[in-house]
């Protein structure tokens, strides 16, 4: 099975409520390039269907982190499987349509410049980055709020928000951290590719 047809089963078996079923249509359509968009344009899985890749790891990794013995019995978090795959499968649909194929000069090992195919950033709507994810998601389907908390704050103390704002969310909803965990052991262990 690859991974659009993983994304797509996980999907299906877990996220049934009003308007998922719109959602999912959307992003296996031509309007989007979900299944085909890198998740960065450099670093973790800068490539070709490197965004379904991510987000296929950061469920994997958030369900394992929410298994811990830790996690239930001392921080009392226990999720829907419908939660955990909104929040994990659909944390970076702010990625979608933003990547475009392009190339730049990098010296090989002998000091001469080579032309690389890479991925340039160019977003038609800069609306944030995990706000525009809760943003497109909503205009297909109700989030509970501690979902679309985790979303919108996923990227933890990494992102560009006032740090102020980040600690409190995390104190006030747990699935925050376990998202932000999930999503930074994807990032920089699952997937460590990083390319200079």
């Amino acid at each position: 099975m690859d991974a659009k047809e993983r994304f797509i089963q996980i999907y299906k078996d877990n996220i049934t409520r009003p308007g998922a079923d719109e959602l999912l249509a959307y992003l296996t359509s031509k309007s989007s390039d979900f299944f085909t968009a890198p998740a960065s344009a450099r670093y973790h899985n800068s490539k070709v269907g490197g965004l379904v890749e991510h987000s296929l790891n950061v469920y994997d990794c958030l369900v394992d982190y929410l298994d811990r013995a830790r996690v239930k019995d001392v921080y009392g978090m226990s999720y829907s499987g419908e939660t955990v795959a909104i929040v994990s499968l659909l944390h970076d649909l702010c990625k979608v349509n933003v990547y475009k194929p392009g190339f730049r000069n990098v010296k090989d090992e002998f000091g001469v410049w080579q032309r690389v195919p890479t991925f340039e950033f160019d977003d038609k709507m800069p609306y944030g980055h995990g706000e525009k994810s809760v943003y497109i998601i909503s205009g297909y389907m109700k989030l509970t709020r501690e979902e679309a908390f985790a979303i919108r704050y996923h990227m933890g103390f990494s992102g560009e928000e006032d740090t102020r704002n980040v600690g409190r969310a995390f104190e006030m909803y747990p699935l925050i951290l376990a998202v932000a965990t999930a999503d930074m052991e994807a990032t920089y262990y699952v997937e460590n590719t990083k390319t200079e």
